[in-house]
């Protein structure tokens, strides 16, 4: 779950907009996977209708108009809202050759599909990862951006000398402040650098390594670009800043303030803006000009698990990486990594994430602390070093109280235990490394009866948050089961987990901007809405509980878009779950360094 990361200021927005109903009942919706399909996997394309759609005629058409394959649609499996009261399934898997094709329904309904194609795996899929990668790197603070993107500048290059202050006291239900100024304990420190955590611009040890560590296994375990090289070499190296050896910083910026500290949250701008402030202190905009960072521990005290796992993994996976190319490198890392697993609170109170942690809620960090063994170990094993051994023998002992804990949630920012466990079946056998791959499976198996129930088969609730990352989420723990073990068993389901991301979902919209043929064209992204730019790669939220865009966040420097404040998909909304594609709807429409993270790995994993 995500909370509002821009949501100071609020109105009540046009999330209860309608479109007017269509006057031809006979008018049907066809969703499809925008993106396209593999020659040998099952294709299945959803007639979503205001009638039934039995007996009506469907054929498949290549680019010339030439029809491809013809059938007769099944009966509805349901309806999805009071409007489209009938969901048929239509299974196109006999179109293998590779092209570009479209669906034509006609008899008792009507209708014509979006494009899509049928081609090889890394065709489709390795072009997707690029646009994420691209994402990434339109995403980068500090000096060192790409101008081509977004029209960005260098932006908070006051980072280089920020102040360090003691964690602040927040009221979430109020929103608030609770410390009058911020009380300053260090500094000043370098924290230049690094990423933008969403369409804000605050920077999260917690988020940023969950993402560096997904760009590095990506990296290692594919035929990694220079681009995808790069961007991992810039996530490491901003952690490497948030690291002095004894104290992990956990966060630069912050979002909640009060009447005389004013945040990030608190205005609609360009990040380049926050350079120019003449903002002295206790001035009510400093903290926006000269941000202030916040330690997740104490000189000499242990560090929040979930952090210390996570954050030893990342320097441990560059260890990995620089092994065979860069010898010193790989052994600064590894000592890197060594440390701050070392130094991990084995007997933790709450976790530290961010501040306030209500951000990113996470129970779990024994998965994290067998990723960051589990890497370590490789790490060691690639440079010869004798621990090698002890860390897999850690590992194993975090990964079976993992086991017999109540997580079981598939791959995403809030559970990491399916990387792990991947890597960690590759160093042990048996009776352990059979229990690692019955636990990565454990998830599916629920998801797979949730799929079951709906009429997209979809393996997540996406009435609730996070429903795009988790479905993305899914499709990394299906095909790392598949990778360790060869089962073809959810070949079928995590293809359509895919399909219902990329387009064939109710909305009929791919969730991955850019991807398909119909994308978000109003992302919550500050830089994207001011600069009018499209954030190629990015990935959103998705749907979510409708109760949920009841309030829209409203700035005066917001540029209004949709421009005629119209919703266009209000009338597939349906099962207590609506999707606003809405410059304010930070509930839907908000990217996040940590949801593209996660579509990319899932798609490396796919397009081998």
């Amino acid at each position: 779950m995500r909370i509002p990361l821009i949501a100071m200021v609020v109105l009540v927005g046009v999330g209860g907009c309608t479109a007017a109903a269509s006057p031809n009942p006979r008018a049907a919706v066809i969703r499809v996977d925008q993106t396209g399909y593999t020659a040998s996997e099952t294709k299945h394309a959803y007639v979503v209708s205001q009638r039934t759609s039995a007996g009506a005629r469907f054929r498949v058409v290549n680019e010339s108009g030439k029809t491809v394959l013809s059938g007769t649609a099944g009966g509805p499996t349901g309806s999805w809202n009071g409007k489209y009261r009938a969901v048929s399934v239509l299974d196109l898997s006999a179109v293998t050759t590779p092209g570009r094709y479209r669906v034509e329904v006609s008899g008792a309904v009507t209708g014509k599909s979006p494009e899509f194609r049928v081609a090889a795996a890394r065709d489709l899929f390795g072009g997707l990862a690029a646009s994420n990668v691209r994402f990434f790197r339109s995403q980068r603070d500090g000096a060192n951006v790409d101008g081509s993107l977004l029209r960005r500048k260098p932006s908070h290059l006051a980072d280089r000398s920020a102040l360090v202050y003691n964690p602040p006291r927040i009221d979430m239900e109020a929103y608030k402040l609770l410390d009058p100024a911020l009380t300053r304990i260090g500094g000043p420190v370098d924290v230049e650098g690094g990423w933008f955590d969403a369409g804000d611009f605050l920077k999260f040890t917690h988020t940023t390594s969950y993402a560096t560590a997904q760009l590095l296994l990506a990296q290692r375990d594919s035929a990694s670009s220079a681009e995808l090289a790069a961007e991992s070499r810039h996530g490491v190296e901003w952690l490497k800043k948030m690291w002095t050896g004894d104290v992990l910083y956990a966060q630069v910026g912050i979002g909640v303030g009060n009447e005389t500290v004013r945040t990030d949250h608190d205005v609609w701008r360009l990040p380049e803006d926050d350079d120019k402030l003449d903002a002295p202190p206790g001035s009510v905009d400093h903290h926006i000009k000269h941000r202030p960072v916040f330690p997740a521990n104490k000189p000499g005290a242990p560090i929040s698990p979930n952090l210390a796992g996570r954050v030893a993994a990342v320097f441990a996976l560059s260890a990995q990486l620089n092994a065979k190319t860069d010898r010193a490198k790989a052994n600064e890392h590894l000592r890197i990594a060594a440390a701050i697993y070392g130094r991990a609170d084995h007997n933790p109170g709450e976790l530290i994430r961010a501040y306030p942690p209500e951000y990113y809620p996470e129970n779990s960090w024994l998965d994290d602390m067998e990723f960051g063994a589990t890497e370590l170990a490789l790490a060691a094993r690639a440079l010869g070093d004798s621990r090698a051994q002890g860390w897999i023998g850690e590992a194993e002992q975090w990964a079976a109280r993992y086991v017999q804990s109540d997580s079981r949630g598939p791959a995403g920012l809030a559970d990491v235990s399916a990387m792990a466990h991947a890597d960690l079946a590759g160093l042990v056998g048996g009776t352990r490394r059979q229990q690692l791959i019955d636990d990565i499976r454990r998830p599916l198996g629920d998801a797979v009866k949730l799929a079951g129930q709906d009429r997209f088969a979809s393996g997540v609730a996406y009435w609730d948050w996070d429903a795009v990352p988790h479905t993305f989420g899914l499709m990394i723990t299906g095909l790392l089961n598949k990778k360790l073990t060869g089962d073809t068993t959810f070949d079928d389901f995590l293809t359509r987990q895919r399909n219902w991301a990329l387009g064939a979902n109710p909305w009929g919209v791919s969730f991955v901007i850019g991807a398909g043929t119909t994308s978000l064209s109003c992302a919550s992204h500050q830089v994207a809405n001011l600069t009018g730019e499209v954030p190629v790669g990015a990935v959103v939220n998705g749907p979510n509980a409708a109760k949920q865009f009841e309030e829209l966040n409203e700035f005066p420097t917001l540029r209004a878009c949709p421009a005629d404040g119209k919703n266009p998909y209000g009338e597939f909304d349906g099962k207590g779950a609506r999707f606003l594609d809405h410059a304010g709807a930070w509930a839907s429409a908000e990217v996040a360094i940590d949801f593209t993270s996660t579509a990319l790995l899932a798609f490396t994993l796919a397009a081998r």
